[in-house]
């Protein structure tokens, strides 16, 4: 198990751009299994889910091609639904969250699909309910078998268009009903859709190769069927969290860095409640710069009650930025209280940030109440584990911002969505260290 060794109290200064995002690639990369013709998808960050996939991808029978680091040609002429259908399938692709929305295209595209039940991050249930639902619809049926823990999916008669109600807005349901139903027989219609920007872009990739989906960036989207799609090519939007934890890592080093080309209009209320976290933001065009000289100070409520943060649906703040909120507010002045609706095991991370000295009180499941040092109260070095991609970051940004040498192991959770983590903040003055 690898971990990271990190000396904190370092002020950070510099220039970083973010990585493509993690998952709108895991998204694209699904939907190159909708074509025989050959997709080339730019951007794509180098972590560990995206490249798992994209090895999943290649053992079912899709040609796989780098022509650059971030750029990948494919070409899923012959899948080899054999193997989708074997036990070796059904380890890899339980080993990896992205791996649910191989389903929908898969589905789309040949009328059957296996799905194990998917591994990813320890944050508590992350029910299938929606898909499910949403596949049964559009006429097809599942078994699922409870001792292999896997689901059998089939639309025997073949897929046909529907009014579909999502009974949440799932990012990962509604971008497998999408897949399911561009080549699917008439028209759908999606409702209480996800349409956070990296749905919107799995919508304008899909309809460059011929699909036909209107309604792009709203949460009702109808879906109009073709027989056929082609190829295109797709260059990801940058990382909305990784934007996030460069925004509270200069924070809480009291840092000065800029994060060029950014996407603004994709960042949604990120921006602002950051600014009401008490962070310091210049925006130039796309480029962010956080020059954090003095202590910041949490906003209130217009009548002064504390200030709540939590997670909504686009355009809401995104539940996977609640973790870096939560340990940035444990050093500003003044009080707060971080909601995390979404996940129940989520928050349990916050133990280790109390061991640094963290005064954070954990109400229940959902909800923390941070009580900020204002700088006065350090964190103090500790060793520690990261149980997901975002506590880990979370971690990272507390011993960067600690006193003393900080050890965090199972970093290879942190690497399943931070493109080298470590040479990237050790260019902007961070001392980490990797040992394997």
């Amino acid at each position: 198990m690898s971990s990271f060794i990190v000396e904190g109290g370092r002020r950070l200064v510099g220039t970083v751009s973010p990585q493509g995002a993690k998952n709108e690639a895991l998204q694209v990369i699904c939907a190159t299994l909708l074509t025989g013709e050959k997709v080339t998808i730019s951007n794509l960050p180098d972590i560990l889910d995206v490249k798992n996939l994209i090895e999943l991808l290649r053992e079912m029978g899709a040609e796989v091609n780098f022509t650059a680091p971030d750029v990948c040609e494919f070409q899923a002429k012959d899948i080899n639904l054999d193997y989708v259908f074997s036990p070796e399938f059904r380890r890899k692709a339980q080993s990896l969250r992205g791996s649910v929305m191989v389903t929908g295209a898969l589905l789309g595209r040949y009328g059957k699909a296996l799905l194990p039940k998917p591994g990813g991050d320890k944050i508590g249930r992350r029910r299938l309910d929606t898909h499910f639902l949403g596949f049964e619809k559009l006429g097809a049926s599942f078994e699922y078998d409870s001792f292999l823990k896997i689901y059998h999916i089939e639309a025997k008669e073949g897929l046909n268009g529907t009014f579909i109600l999502l009974d949440e807005a799932s990012v990962t349901g509604t971008a497998n009903l999408i897949m399911a139903s561009v080549l699917a027989k008439g028209v759908t219609t999606l409702y209480n859709a996800a349409c956070e920007p990296y749905v919107q872009q799995l919508c304008l990739m899909l309809n460059r190769m011929g699909a036909k989906i209107s309604g792009v960036g709203s949460n009702l989207l109808t879906i109009e069927g073709v027989e056929a799609l082609h190829g295109t090519d797709h260059r990801l939007l940058p990382d909305m969290i990784e934007v996030g934890s460069f925004i509270g890592i200069a924070a809480m080093t009291g840092g000065d860095v800029t994060l060029k080309s950014v996407s603004m209009k994709d960042l949604g209320v990120m921006p602002d409640a950051f600014r009401r976290l008490g962070v310091s933001l210049e925006v130039t065009g796309d480029d962010i710069r956080v020059n954090q000289k003095e202590i910041y100070e949490i906003d209130t409520f217009i009548d002064g009650s504390i200030m709540t943060f939590s997670d909504a649906p686009w355009p809401g703040l995104s539940p996977d930025l609640l973790s870096i909120f939560l340990v940035v507010a444990t050093q500003a002045k003044g009080s707060t209280l971080i909601h995390q609706k979404m996940f129940e095991s989520r928050l349990f991370f916050v133990d280790k940030l109390i061991d640094m000295g963290a005064r954070i009180i954990l109400c229940d499941p959902h909800r923390a109440a941070v009580i900020g040092s204002g700088r006065f109260h350090y964190l103090q070095a500790t060793d520690m584990a990261s149980p997901d991609i975002r506590a880990g970051v979370a971690m990272l940004i507390a011993a960067l911002g600690a006193r003393g040498t900080s050890r965090i192991q199972n970093i290879g959770q942190i690497d399943r969505g931070y493109q080298q983590i470590d040479k990237r903040l050790n260019a902007l003055g961070a001392s980490i260290i990797r040992e394997d």
